[in-house]
């Protein structure tokens, strides 16, 4: 019992360290401040986490590991390449709500001077581009996509969408939804020898 409990206050502070990060951003995220709006004392913060490094790192996994779930089940499904590009696509493609997008600029740049944000952020982000590359490797074993370097295509998507959805996250409105849409669908379809109406 005591060790569920445990969890369940280990997963509460996680969920409102993530909530904090989102209202004051990463480098502006204390201890005290994730400690006060869960309403626990600092000392049982520094007990789950130690250090505030570790504390913004776990917290940055949390939020990235709901994401995360998403593209399990799409690489867990037994739909085939296309479709799961598509899906892929949609689940990692900036919307509207930058929220998330926002923790992960700010951990981007945390990870600069922070070696345990750094790992983290590494480890979620190769998980997308490994992903990406073995459903393109996929479909060209299937004859689905046309395709010479599955892994190089990834990653020049990725970046892509990086790119733009640093873009619309910090300078709103700059493009519209559809553009991004489009420009990302154009993107793919020329790594993969499709037609972007393809990706629809």
């Amino acid at each position: 019992m005591a060790k569920r409990t445990a969890e369940v206050r280990l997963d509460e502070l996680l969920r409102t360290a993530c909530n904090v990060i989102l209202e004051r951003g990463l480098p502006n995220t204390r201890t005290a401040d994730v400690a006060a709006a869960a309403g626990v004392s600092q000392a049982l913060v520094f007990y789950h986490f130690e250090t505030k490094d570790r504390l913004l790192a776990q917290a940055f996994a949390y939020a990235a590991e709901q994401d995360l779930a998403h593209l399990d089940m799409i690489m867990a499904s037994k739909s085939g390449p296309l479709i799961k590009l598509r899906e892929i696509l949609k689940v990692y493609a900036p919307t509207g709500n930058s929220k998330a997008w926002a923790m992960w600029i700010d951990g981007w740049a945390e990870s600069m001077r922070v070696p345990e944000l750094e790992a983290v952020s590494r480890r979620l982000d190769l998980r997308w581009k490994e992903a990406l590359t073995d459903v393109i490797a996929v479909g060209v074993d299937k004859s689905v996509f046309t395709c010479d370097d599955p892994k190089g295509a990834a990653w020049r998507l990725i970046a892509l969408i990086d790119g733009l959805a640093v873009a619309i996250t910090v300078h709103k409105k700059i493009i519209s939804q559809r553009t991004l849409i489009s420009w990302i669908r154009t993107a793919t379809a020329n790594e993969l020898g499709l037609d972007p109406d393809q990706l629809a």
